[in-house]
Order: structure tokens, then C-alpha cells, then sequence
């Protein structure tokens, strides 16, 4: 006898047919259908302590696997926890598939208790939302799977009523996947552009790294020796060792005083899959398409006016990046300005230091085996490891550029080592980042995962406190009292280490990464003022 199926069936397996293996959250009454489906289906859910984080867990594992990231929230507060992780989502390129449960709309219009307009709510913040129905839950399914992946990947939530997700439904077909859309200009011009420019110079973005072209990039860098720039989620796309490779940019003024005036005499600039939203201000207008050949290939249109181009072409990137090797090869860069920047840069950001953040970082660095992915809260620890912290390969620095919320870098690390349990994951976060989501310790320990983290310990919010100091305004609402978090990790079945010194660091990261079982939280003792000149 053939199993009816109701329409979250229909749903969960859509979601599985499109690569999703795995959903977190935290269950309500409204939900259970869903979760129950999605089981069935394929897709193992996974309980968070907080919607928040649960969403960043999701994030991690889209970054490792690449399917669209599930978070599944139940009614009202539930639902609403979620806003700040779909929002981060939004304006960090995410595809995620929000699921909340809803009260029946009949029922709404007689009941008040947790009755809230969930759509109006993500609607600001997602790329769509959907109302599930039991007549066309697989057509939602697909259309939201489609939106989510389609041109700059973003978040596409679908509200799902309580009687809606045990109602009978029907497959009419199976999962379709959207058409990749593709535009192909005419590249000529652009060929002999690159063939006569003397100082090109190459800006990546988030979109180049959906693609997966890192061969190519190297290729084409390699071919025209052309300079590479990345913005943050783009570090690794050509190995940051790389004598043409000038690392990461977005937020530090220091580095900006090195790389600008690159951009500033360059005569072609091609910006590849380049998202200026995780830039700022220094970032506005940093070349002039009336004086240069300006190209910016991206999966969406420029309507952001952060710069402007000669050539604005929308569509998948690699088709363009191989049209452009017909180019010829030109004596570039002949002076070694390419040399005198990465000397410049190292110099500025050197990682001497006895002790203190830069340490920090480069004592993990040197610990960390290659091919270990780092994840990375806000704050100036953030500012300061973006720049320092060397990618031998894309996605293995993981971070919220766009939005830049706090509290993501635990869970990103527990949602890369659930979805890639043989990877080497390494999270840090400031003092005030970790007690936001310390709950989520527990997490780790119920499943066992073999994380290491590092938390900056400098009793403030170091990077506000900075702000303060510079506009010569009082300590004012910075400052925190000083906890001992090793001892919070070894209460929730962690290991937990402090530290002052670069030795016993690198030894607690070393024998961390040697774990099978539990977690490892290393507190790095510093002083709040070691970011100052350092960025």
C-alpha cells in the first residue's frame, strides 16, 4: 500500500533532492510535522539552544558541502530569534531555507496567543517568502530552492501552517532545478584591453568563490601577471603565498594605505564576482572608469554605486574569466611595485610580537595544520586576523562580512565540523562574542565535536573601546568583569586551557586538534590595547 504523503514530505524531500542533509533548530508544537518529514526524508535535524546560532551551524555546513543551509524555527519567538542569522544571511550571500511554523490563518483570525506575521517580518530581509500549501508544496518548494541559489545567493523563507505541513500532497514530478543563467558580452574590447595594459590589476569576490574557480583565477593571474586583491570571504582563492597574491582587504585602514594606490594606477581593473557590501567607506569610488578600463563580472547588476565601470557584465563568471585568456600576454608591472606591496604589507602587519593579539594569531597560524578552516566573530580581533591570517585555499576563513554581527564564529565552526568531521576547525572570538553564545557549548559536548576555540580575553569590547579612546570620549558601557572561561568549558565536558604566553598557545592548539571527542576552549589572556596601530 502506498504511504500518503503530506506536504512537508513533499517538501523535505525536495530539500533533500537539492544536496541538503541537515537542519537545525529548536522544535515547537508547530514544527514537529516538519521535522518529523524531514527525518524521514533524509535530513538529519539537529538541535541548537538558540534559533541564532542554529542558523550559523547551517551557514558552516553550506560552506563546506555547498547545499542550501536549513533553519527551522517555530512560531512566534521562535521565529523571531532568527531575524539577526537571516538578515546575516541576506547580505552575506547565504542561500538558506528558513521554515517556520505558523498558526492556521483561520485560527488567527480568533486566536492571538503567538500570532505573528512571520512574512512580514523576513520579508525585508530575504530574497522571498512563501506561505506553504498542501496543492503546490512542491512548486513553493522548487520556486524557493531556485530564488535561494539563483544570481547573488540569499536567504528564502517559507511559512508553514500547522495543519498545512499533515495535509494530504502530492509529487507532481520531482525536484527541478533552476536554469543557470548566463551572459556571455562580447569580450573583445576587453581582450585587447588586457593585451595593451601595462598595470592590471584583479579584484575577487564571494561570487567567484560560489563558482568554484580557483583554478582559473590562478590560471589568469599567472598568464597576464596581474595582482590579486580579495575581499575577506574570498581569502584562499589564490593561496595567500603566492608572490602575486596581496591578501584580503575591506576594513583595514592600514593595509588600504598599501593597496589603493594600486587600484589608483592601474590601467585595468577587472573586478571578478566582486560584492562590494563587505567593504567600507575607503572603498567608495576607488577607480575611475573614465581614465581606466573598468570590468566588473558579477552574478547581479551593479545597483550598489560603490564604484562604478567601463563594462558591466551579469552572469556566471567563468565563461567570461576563459574568454579573456585569448588575450595576450603584456609586460606588467615592470617596476615591482607587486614586490614592494607584499613587503610593505608585511611589514606593517609583522607578528613579532612576544605577546599579545598579533601573537595570538600567528602562534595558532603556525599550529594549525594547512587546510585548517578558521572561523572568526567581529570585533578587532576580526580586523586584525582577516589581515594576518595566511588562506592556503578558498572558504577556509569563515566570517560575518556583510552584516558583521557578533556571536557567529562558535556555531560557524560546529556547523563546519558536523557537515566535515575530518577537517581541522579553529573559531575565535572576543570575550564578549563567546558569553553570547556560551550556550551552545553544550552543543559541542552532546555530539562530541572536536572544535578548538580561542577566545580573546581582554575584559571590554576592545574595538568599541578603541573608537572611544580615539574620539577622546569616557569609558562608558565597554567594559565587563573578568571570567574564567576555561573553567565555563570544562563545566560543560570541554577541555578548557589559559593562557599568556605563545609557547603554552601553541601546545593548546596542538594537543586540541589532537582531540576525537570534546571540545577545546584555550583562553588567551591580553591586553586590550595590543590592537592599537595594528590595523
Amino acid at each position: 500500500m502506498t504511504q500518503t504523503l503530506r506536504a512537508a514530505d513533499i517538501l523535505a524531500q525536495r530539500l533533500y533532492a537539492a544536496g541538503c542533509r541537515r537542519a537545525f533548530g529548536m522544535p515547537g508544537g508547530e514544527v514537529l510535522t516538519l521535522i518529523d518529514a524531514l527525518e524521514r526524508a533524509g535530513i538529519t535535524f539537529i538541535l541548537c539552544k538558540h534559533e541564532n546560532a542554529g542558523g550559523f551551524m547551517a551557514e558552516g555546513g553550506h560552506h563546506v558541502d555547498g547545499a542550501p543551509a536549513i533553519l527551522v524555527a517555530t512560531v512566534g519567538p521562535g521565529a523571531v530569534n532568527g531575524v539577526n542569522v537571516v538578515a546575516n544571511a541576506e547580505q552575506d550571500r547565504v542561500p538558506m531555507i528558513v521554515l517556520t511554523g505558523c498558526v492556521d490563518a483561520h485560527d488567527a483570525e480568533i486566536y492571538t496567543h503567538q500570532v505573528l506575521d512571520h512574512r512580514a517580518v523576513f520579508a525585508p530581509i530575504t530574497k522571498a517568502t512563501f506561505t506553504l500549501s498542501a496543492e503546490a508544496a512542491d512548486v513553493i518548494t522548487d520556486k524557493a530552492l531556485g530564488i535561494a541559489l539563483e544570481g547573488r545567493a540569499g536567504p528564502v523563507h517559507i511559512d508553514v501552517p500547522i495543519s498545512v505541513a499533515d495535509a494530504p500532497s502530492e509529487d507532481r514530478g520531482g525536484y527541478r532545478p533552476a536554469a543557470s543563467a548566463v551572459a556571455l558580452a562580447d569580450v573583445n574590447p576587453i581582450v585587447q584591453a588586457l593585451s595593451s595594459a601595462s598595470k592590471p590589476i584583479l579584484m575577487v569576490g564571494l561570487d567567484a568563490i560560489r563558482e568554484d574557480l580557483s583554478a582559473d583565477v590562478l590560471a589568469f593571474v599567472e598568464r597576464f601577471n596581474i595582482p590579486v586583491v580579495t575581499t575577506y570571504k574570498a581569502k584562499g582563492i589564490v593561496p595567500e603565498d603566492h608572490p602575486l597574491c596581496l591578501g584580503g582587504a575591506g576594513l583595514s585602514p592600514l593595509a588600504d594605505r598599501t593597496l589603493l594606490p594600486l587600484f589608483e594606477q592601474a590601467d585595468f581593473v577587472l573586478c571578478l564576482g566582486y560584492d562590494p557590501i563587505e567593504m567600507r567607506t575607503g572603498w567608495q569610488n576607488p577607480w575611475d572608469p573614465t581614465r581606466q578600463m573598468v570590468v566588473d563580472i558579477g552574478h547581479a547588476p551593479n545597483h550598489h554605486y560603490m564604484h562604478q565601470s567601463s563594462v558591466n557584465i551579469v552572469g556566471d563568471l567563468g565563461p567570461t574569466l576563459r574568454a579573456l585568456m585569448a588575450a595576450a600576454p603584456a609586460q606588467t608591472w615592470s617596476e615591482g611595485q607587486i614586490t614592494d606591496a607584499r613587503a610593505q604589507l608585511a611589514q606593517d602587519f609583522d607578528r613579532s610580537d612576544d605577546w599579545g593579539a598579533v601573537a595570538v594569531i600567528d602562534a595558532v597560524r603556525t599550529a594549525a595544520p594547512k587546510g585548517t578552516i578558521a572561523t572568526v566573530d567581529s570585533g578587532a580581533h576580526r580586523i586584525l586576523l582577516s589581515q594576518t591570517w595566511a588562506c592556503d585555499g578558498p572558504r577556509q576563513l569563515l566570517q560575518s562580512t556583510g552584516l558583521c554581527t557578533m556571536g557567529c564564529a562558535m556555531p560557524l565552526a560546529f556547523g563546519v565540523k558536523i557537515a566535515a568531521p575530518e577537517v581541522n576547525v579553529i573559531a575565535f572570538m572576543g570575550d564578549a562574542g563567546f558569553l553570547m553564545v556560551t550556550g551552545e557549548l553544550a552543543t559541542a559536548a552532546e555530539m562530541g565535536l572536536p572544535v578548538v576555540m580561542v577566545v580573546f580575553v581582554d575584559r571590554s569590547l576592545a574595538l568599541i573601546e578603541k573608537k572611544q579612546r580615539a574620539r577622546q570620549m569616557p569609558n562608558l558601557g565597554v567594559d565587563f568583569g573578568h571570567h574564567d572561561y576555561a573553567a565555563i568549558a570544562r563545566a560543560f565536558g570541554g577541555n578548557g586551557v589559559t593562557v599568556s604566553n605563545r609557547e603554552d598557545l601553541m601546545a593548546a592548539v596542538t594537543d586540541g586538534l589532537a582531540q576525537t571527542q570534546t571540545f577545546t576552549l584555550i583562553a588567551a589572556e591580553i591586553e586590550r590595547q595590543s590592537y592599537d596601530g595594528r590595523f
